[in-house]
């Protein structure tokens, strides 16, 4: 076999083989979307169908019917928010370690230990000191926390971007006239803009995706839609229709702002923000 042909049987072997891949990644979330429009007969038939006979949007009906559907914005709110305030200051914070190596050369690292620490250990005595202050089950109780987790990733990956932007383009602007403030607005954010984006899909996953915290901090005002889910399991039965319905609304938010930033998260991940 010669060589273009032989290249061709390899980039044909390659796509079949990312094709597989792909397959298997993306049954689950065909499955769940199918399990979501099924009876519940269809739901535990055997064999399985891998189509409804017909589709049951009654199963989503019955979440906005119910309000449960509300808990959906309830997380887009509290994760939104957070990731804004996250971004916001870790932004300033980042700069500031980048430019001026506020408090040494090691204060990066210790911010970055803090997002190890693992909530388990600290969620009750954040739940006593809310209880104190009255902000369990409250929508600036939740963001507070989210935000507070979040500024470590946010200020660590916002720092390596900063970093490589040349410091002679500052130095020209401040020459010109711009204010340390002006040198920011109109220089530093638009050139990290990309890696901005990235981090800042990255904090609202980590917000939009949290369990613990919203389980132990939340009651029936603030319920997110990961602890609504849990609703549906019962000692005797599970609610599949309910669940998966849930999932669904619950997975669509991510999957809008993936796509729509898909060209900056990929450009963002490339900049070298894991850098030292």
């Amino acid at each position: 076999m010669r060589g273009p042909a032989r290249r061709q049987v390899r980039q044909g072997l390659r796509l079949m083989l990312a094709t597989a891949v792909t397959l298997v990644f993306l049954f689950p979330i065909y499955w769940l979307f199918m399990i979501s429009l099924k009876t519940a007969d269809e739901i535990y038939a055997y064999p399985p169908r891998w189509f409804p006979a017909q589709l049951q949007f009654g199963n989503y009906a019955v979440l906005f019917r119910d309000g449960d559907a509300l808990t959906v914005w309830n997380s887009l709110v509290v994760a939104g928010v957070s990731t804004v305030l996250a971004m916001l200051l870790g932004t300033l914070c980042a700069y500031s370690i980048a430019r001026f190596r506020t408090g040494g050369d090691r204060l990066s690292d210790w911010i970055l230990s803090q997002r190890m620490i693992p909530p388990i250990a600290v969620v009750f005595p954040i739940f006593l000191l809310y209880v104190w202050l009255g902000l369990v089950d409250s929508f600036l109780g939740v963001i507070l926390l989210y935000t507070a987790f979040n500024l470590p990733y946010v200020i660590w990956m916002m720092r390596g971007y900063i970093q490589d932007i040349p410091k002679a383009l500052e130095e020209s602007a401040l020459v010109d006239g711009c204010t340390r403030w002006e040198v920011i607005w109109k220089v530093v954010l638009p050139m990290a803009r990309a890696g901005m984006l990235a981090t800042a899909i990255f904090t609202f996953v980590f917000a939009w995706n949290d369990f613990l915290f919203a389980l132990v901090l939340t009651r029936t005002e603030v319920t997110t839609y990961t602890v609504q889910v849990t609703h549906y399991f019962g000692g005797q039965s599970n609610f599949w229709s309910k669940i998966s319905a849930m999932s669904v609304l619950g997975t669509l938010p991510i999957f809008i702002a993936v796509g729509f930033m898909q060209r900056y998260l990929v450009r963002g991940i490339s900049l070298g923000a894991v850098k030292g």
